[in-house]
């Protein structure tokens, strides 16, 4: 357990998966804007450098997020005590194998596991973290329709159990720490020359982590987002080959774009699978062919990619 500065005037908020990209930022966003945060991490130890904050404790919570039981909920919800609303983060992008167990076990499982905690603890208010184009039924691979089930699943209990829920569905997330325009880069600085690339004409449109984080707080805030399930898009759309190219040039090493046919794409994708940190795999193609753009009328978040990229991307390639 790593305790840090906190006070009982402040709102306390709990987050989980507060020690990946998204939630350090969150972190900081809600701290600055008077809220106590208290950061659950199966490895508390690790993470000093954010109970070093003022009003931010992290907290040892012996749960993998894969477990859903009736002690899990027990002891989370022992942990929820005191606080006034729970933010939820946790997820993942690959799984061991390709059969969908360990999304649904993580996205849906533990969503379970967090929500009967927060019924048990009294908790009113719930933010959750899903991903533009999740959906139960039709989305076009396990994450997806993992996120989905969770997204859904999330909004009916709360529906019932009188917590008012509201989820964020971010297309790609950028920012200094994250791992798309900085793997991009990254993994340009060892192409000769080319860069072979799966998916080139897939569609993002990317939001500024920042941006990201002052909507969840605009939701903490307003008792009117609840129920709402809010699409998070940057000011413009963008295609995969352009992004990557993009990362290559202000990282410092241009290459040339070599889209893959689709026939190759899978093949690498299978490949790849079993590689060393899984850098792309069957799940992931499958997510590239769900468009993770806006819907017209949406509003946009204001950040222009542009803006924020040169900053960190060159560094981050080194």
């Amino acid at each position: 357990m790593v305790n840090a500065t906190s006070s009982s005037s402040k709102p306390d908020v709990l987050i989980l998966g507060g020690t990946g990209f998204v939630g350090k930022v969150l972190v900081r966003t809600l701290t600055e804007a008077g809220y106590a945060v208290t950061v659950l991490s199966r490895h508390a130890s690790l993470h000093g450098y954010l109970a070093s904050q003022p009003f931010v404790r992290v907290l040892s919570l012996p749960i993998d997020p894969d477990v859903h039981d009736a002690g899990s909920s027990s002891l989370l919800a022992k942990l929820l005590q005191g606080h006034v609303a729970l933010i939820n983060l946790v997820g993942i992008l690959n799984e061991p194998r390709h059969t969908g167990d360990v999304f649904e076990e993580v996205h849906v499982g533990f969503t379970k596991t967090a929500l009967a905690a927060a019924h048990q603890a009294g908790i009113a208010r719930y933010l959750h973290m899903s991903a533009l184009g999740a959906d139960a039924v039709n989305g076009s691979s396990f994450y997806l329709r993992s996120k989905g089930a969770a997204e859904s699943w999330a909004h009916a209990f709360g529906s019932s159990h009188g917590i008012a829920v509201t989820s964020f569905r971010p297309s790609v997330i950028f920012g200094p720490g994250d791992s798309f325009l900085s793997r991009f880069a990254a993994l340009a600085r060892l192409m000769p020359g080319v860069f072979p690339l799966a998916c080139a004409e897939a569609r993002f449109a990317p939001v500024y982590v920042g941006d990201v984080c002052d909507q969840f707080l605009a939701a903490l805030r307003d008792p009117d987002t609840a129920g709402q399930r809010l699409d998070l898009c940057g000011p413009r759309d963008y295609v995969l080959r352009d992004l990557v190219d993009y990362a290559a040039r202000v990282s410092g090493h241009p290459r040339r774009v070599l889209p893959l046919p689709d026939w190759v794409a899978r093949l690498q994708a299978r490949a790849l699978e079993f590689a060393p940190g899984k850098p792309f795999t069957r799940d992931n193609y499958a997510s590239l062919q769900t468009p993770s753009v806006c819907p017209s009328g949406c509003p946009r978040q204001p950040t222009l990619l542009e803006d924020i990229a040169p900053d960190y991307v060159g560094r981050s390639s080194g």
